[in-house]
């Protein structure tokens, strides 16, 4: 790694490191005298300066902190006003769990948008179902207050611990997606402060192009401070299985019937085990083998598995529960799956949902989270998928000791192609993420170079994959990532933002420099 002690701001391929001081005293005043219900912190900037990827380091000048929208207005109008001759730039931070530097803002400006408090929920009566959010509310604390009506959002992340914000900035995939599409498919309405400073109200009906623009538009459009979340009433319970496979063709085949299905499952994802120990045992903690003889003779080492992981929803008004028990086992009679492998469990809905925060609580006791993290997701195109996987799974990578890998497919349809959104141009891609943790002297190179191999061989073969949480270091890899939407992408960026202004750690578009 790269680490700068001087006032310089460079970066090298693959991280960059500047904590360095900001001078601050010519931009100190102007900032004090805005009018504000919130605050500027110019001493203690380093929460702003790391992110959950730990790889990309960098201080910026002044964090604000907002009691209301129109402090990030005020503040965002006063950088605009300043012209292109100021370097000043801004950035909006949620949670931190950005993985490249996306949400910070070297020697800029930093807006914590937890801090955001003028904003409270509201679920109104009605139909549709809807509930009204800040953009820096976390969808856990979402999922908690809507259930209190009897409702939840429709599409999830994994990861509930994120802001509104920073998700609609991208997509939010989840395992629901396949039927919901991601989570930009289901906003009714934005409030937006462009990079102009300017509260905007948007939806599909009123100012649709700005609307379109924010979701999953990489913070380059406005700041997301409100959110209409669509909602559905929502499950108590849920059935969680879990089966193996050795052939990738008879995994693949299998989800891909699964997402057609009309009354299937609720959630469908995937993950590829490469050469695991003790895989079986390791799930009995959380759930229960049907075949509780023949699951223990089952051995994982020194193989390459695909697990296919479904979820059932049961509504609190279920009273059949052999009916739904029964409709499932239909279900997985067609399927190709190892049979002794079989798992199965029966648990809240918030505790399914809230999953993946059991793990971090683990890793966080052990000192094993705040470890850097490379993560590669890529977007696989369906016609693109097994050469993809016979590469990858099959010469590339040896085991994913480093994290997970999951993959599964989702249906086209269920996106909307309006959004700043890039997708590849097929009915079903799939998702394939690998989420490592860099543990050890050269585990970061290691997964550094995996991830290279990765992409160097979806670029030298021409597989049609797109980045999901995409991070290119040239104007060039964004122009190549948006295709033929990069016309409307820079467009878009010269009418909201036409000085650069926002969110600069994407490194898509630099302050005073032209955008088309």
């Amino acid at each position: 790694m790269i680490l700068l002690l001087n006032s310089s701001y460079t970066q090298n391929i693959d991280h960059y490191c500047d904590l360095s001081r900001p001078n601050v005293s010519d931009m100190e005043p102007s900032l004090k005298a805005i009018n504000l219900r919130g605050q500027f912190d110019f001493n203690d900037t380093h929460p702003a300066g790391s992110d959950f990827g730990n790889r990309f380091h960098a201080l910026p000048m002044a964090i604000l902190y907002p009691k209301a929208v129109s402090d990030i207005s005020s503040t965002i109008k006063h950088v605009f006003d300043l012209g292109s001759s100021s370097e000043l730039t801004v950035a909006a931070r949620g949670h931190g769990h950005s993985l490249n530097g996306q949400a910070q803002a070297p020697q800029g400006i930093v807006i914590n948008m937890e801090s955001l408090g003028e904003s409270k929920m509201h679920v109104p009566q009605g139909e549709p179902p809807y509930v009204d959010v800040s953009g820096g509310e976390l969808w856990i604390d979402i999922l908690h207050h809507t259930l209190k009506y009897g409702f939840a959002p429709k599409s999830w992340t994994d990861y509930l611990h994120l802001t509104v914000g920073g998700t609609l900035s991208n997509a939010g995939i989840s395992g629901q997606a396949f039927r919901h599409g991601p989570q930009i498919n289901n906003v009714h309405q934005l409030e937006v402060v462009t990079g102009r400073g300017n509260i905007v109200t948007c939806s599909e009906k009123q100012n649709a192009d700005l609307f379109y623009a924010v979701l999953g538009g990489l913070g380059q459009f406005g700041i997301i401070t409100r959110a209409r979340i669509a909602l559905e009433p929502a499950p108590k319970m849920v059935k969680w299985i879990r089966v193996l496979y050795t052939e990738f063709n008879s995994f693949t085949k299998d989800q891909e019937c699964l997402i057609s299905l009309e009354n299937g499952f609720d959630y469908i994802e995937g993950f590829v085990i490469i050469n695991k120990t003790d895989l079986v045992n390791n799930w009995r903690s959380s759930f229960n083998p049907k075949d509780p003889v023949q699951a223990s003779l089952f051995t994982s080492e020194g193989k390459t598995l695909y697990c296919l992981e479904m979820v059932k929803y049961i509504s609190p008004d279920t009273k059949d529960a052999e009916a739904v028990d029964q409709q499932i086992d239909n279900i997985l009679s067609k399927l190709a799956y190892i049979p002794h492998t079989l798992f199965l469990s029966e648990v809240s809905y918030v505790e399914f949902l809230d999953r993946v925060h059991l793990s971090e609580v683990k890793l966080r006791e052990k000192g094993l989270w705040d470890v850097p993290h490379p993560w590669l997701n890529l977007l696989v195109p369906r016609s693109s998928i097994h050469e993809f996987a016979q590469q990858v799974f099959g010469n590339i990578l040896i085991d994913n000791s480093n994290g997970p890998i999951l993959i599964y497919p989702v249906n086209q349809s269920r996106w909307n192609d309006n959004t700043s959104m890039i997708t590849p141009e097929e009915d079903v891609f799939y998702l394939v993420a690998f989420l490592s943790s860099a543990i050890g002297k050269n585990g970061l190179e290691h997964i550094l170079t995996e991830n290279k191999r990765i992409l160097e061989f979806c670029g030298s073969v021409n597989l049609g994959v797109k980045q999901y949480l995409p991070h290119y270091r040239t104007r060039e890899g964004w122009k190549t990532h948006f295709g033929t939407k990069w016309k409307l992408f820079a467009r878009r960026k010269l009418s909201y933002d036409p000085l650069a202004i926002l969110t600069p750690g994407q490194r898509i578009f630099q302050k005073a420099k032209p955008i088309l």
